[in-house]
């Protein structure tokens, strides 16, 4: 009896102990809720966007239990290192500076960056408007499209959302030309740029269209040329803490797959009527 109770215990310890490793890893990823179409809340405070797919998609393939919340985009990076979540999907490119920090997986989207004005005032149809320039690649040619539409800047104030790669943009090419002024949401910014208290706003292609889509932005759109790579980095990335090689592992293979089969392409136009995703 005591033998058969002995073995009866074993067996189910190890159903048990199976049960328990068969479970999936919860994962918890931040997202700031407001950069549509990337990210955003709807009426009923539903999260909804291109990263909450990709995100969704990516975990069911790597076989993750993961939940998405709302994180106000000004101190997302830190609050990631302090263990409050366990990755970031908010339009975060990886770049050199923020390596410093954090960890990212491979890019699952790329968009350029550009100007967005009125198109009734004075930075409508700025030089080389809808030509895009790495800042990595021909950097003269870069370079020669910044100092071209630098006199028609030249004073005005720009809307940008603090600690993003565009205000570091602003800072690196412009800071001498245009008077910066920066906000904790592009809402805030928007808000601002209807109110005619911006010359105009420095964004993401993708999001610029976004919100130019709305009936009070009919008279706004792209002016200028458009910029990536360099101050950019390489592309929309999850970003994760240096530690948890695991994760940046499945996710990294979850992503390939989804560009291989063409997945994120799907998800991309769904999004932004454009194909944004990564080239390398």
């Amino acid at each position: 009896m005591k033998s058969a109770l002995l073995v009866f215990c074993m067996v189910a310890l190890q159903v048990i102990s199976g049960a328990a490793l068969a479970q999936p890893r919860k994962v918890t990823i931040a997202t700031e809720a407001s950069y549509a179409p990337w990210n955003m809340t709807e009426a009923n405070g539903k999260i909804v966007g291109f990263e909450i797919d990709v995100a969704m998609e990516m975990c069911k393939r790597a076989k993750l239990d993961c939940v998405v919340i709302a994180q106000p985009w000004d101190g997302i990076i830190p609050a990631l290192v302090a263990r409050k979540f366990d990755a970031i999907m908010s339009g975060m490119n990886a770049t050199d500076k923020r390596r410093e920090t954090i960890a990212f997986s491979r890019s699952y989207a790329e968009a350029p960056n550009g100007l967005g004005a009125s198109l009734k005032g004075p930075l409508a149809n700025l030089p080389g408007s809808g030509v895009r320039f790495s800042l990595a690649g021909d950097k003269a040619a870069a370079q020669k499209a910044i100092d071209a539409i630098k006199p028609a800047l030249k004073g005005k104030v720009i809307g940008v959302q603090t600690a993003s790669i565009q205000a570091n943009f602003l800072d690196q090419y412009l800071k001498d030309t245009v008077t910066v002024r920066e906000y904790k949401t592009t809402e805030q910014r928007d808000l601002d740029l209807t109110a005619g208290r911006l010359d105009g706003i420095f964004t993401s292609l993708s999001a610029m269209r976004a919100t130019f889509a709305k009936p009070e932005f009919k008279e706004f759109a792209n002016s200028g040329p458009l910029f990536s790579g360099g101050v950019f980095g390489e592309g929309v990335s999850v970003g994760l803490r240096k530690d948890d090689t695991e994760l940046k592992q499945a996710f990294d293979k979850s992503i390939n797959e989804m560009l291989a089969d063409g997945t994120l392409l799907v998800m991309s136009k769904k999004w932004f009527n454009s194909d944004y995703t990564p080239t390398k």
